[in-house]
């Protein structure tokens, strides 16, 4: 996870409770909110996990069909309206896709309104219990939930692999998926993660031997000037372990990926965004 994020790392992707409340608003009333929303089905669901229930948001392409399963692991915020855009078009390009909230243990999701601020040490204080309550063990046992649930609707075509996807503390939740369920993940993509690569020995680097997935870790500049060896030992592992994977350092800071925060980069988001879908459509 992200443990090791520092003040120089902030990002803010939240909107404002004001925002959240129209688009709150128009999905209950069937209005599009982006421009996927009219070819999409999108439905709130509860996904039953070892230890309880998570909250989540569905989404998979209108019409008959059946479609490769995606999992989406948000960043430290966790599930929220640009995390539900992402899911709407990622779904509109052939996928069933699930994003939980994986603070579920604590609160429902929006789990943070309003503004964010990750160099207050108040806000950072939030975050604290919930995190506290999402070990590796937990996370791994929710990963196999997850999946499960993905696999058991009906649009989800089980013949094609799984594939997972993480941002910030959500990249290393996204190697743990693929290390707990190795024969249905054939494709796992990290922006911006941090904790990849630690001395730890439950590190997230050293499941990547049972893994038999295709990999795309897209790193920031600022992650990579604070851990510079951790993508040359990335590559060695997986061309040690004949894994295809694309190791990139994005000219971009930390949260880069994530709309509406102000390290957003359209230019890299969306590079990395053609990469990820192409990822999808080569392991899939």
């Amino acid at each position: 996870m992200c443990d090791d994020i520092h003040d120089g790392l902030i990002h803010d992707p939240t909107v404002s409770r004001r925002t959240f409340g129209i688009l709150t608003a128009a999905a209950a009333g069937g209005l599009a909110t982006n421009a996927y929303a009219a070819d999409v089905v999108e439905k709130d669901v509860m996904v039953k996990t070892p230890d309880g229930e998570a909250d989540a948001a569905l989404y998979y392409p209108a019409g008959k069909g059946t479609w490769p399963g995606v999992l989406i692991w948000c960043d430290f915020l966790s599930l929220r309206p640009v995390f539900r855009e992402m899911g709407r078009r990622l779904a509109a390009e052939g996928y069933v896709v699930l994003v939980p909230n994986f603070y579920y243990r604590s609160k429902k999701a929006p789990v943070f309104e309003g503004t964010f601020n990750f160099a207050s040490q108040e806000d950072r204080a939030k975050i604290a219990p919930f995190r506290a309550a999402l070990t590796n063990e937990a996370a791994t046992r929710d990963a196999g939930a997850y999946i499960d649930f993905l696999d058991a609707q009906p649009q989800t075509n089980k013949k094609k692999k799984i594939g997972v996807q993480g941002y910030c503390m959500g990249g290393p939740l996204t190697v743990r998926t693929a290390g707990a369920r190795p024969a249905r993940v054939g494709a796992a993509a990290t922006f911006h993660s941090g904790g990849l690569v630690g001395p730890q020995p439950d590190s997230p680097h050293l499941l990547i031997t049972r893994t038999k997935a295709a990999y795309l870790i897209a790193t920031a500049e600022n992650d990579d000037k604070q851990r510079p060896t951790e993508k040359d030992e990335l590559k060695k592992l997986f061309a040690d372990n004949k894994l295809k994977a694309t190791v990139e350092v994005y000219a971009a800071d930390h949260g880069w990926c994530v709309k509406g925060g102000p390290v957003y980069k359209e230019s890299e988001a969306e590079r990395a965004w053609g990469e990820l879908l192409k990822l999808y459509k080569t392991s899939l």
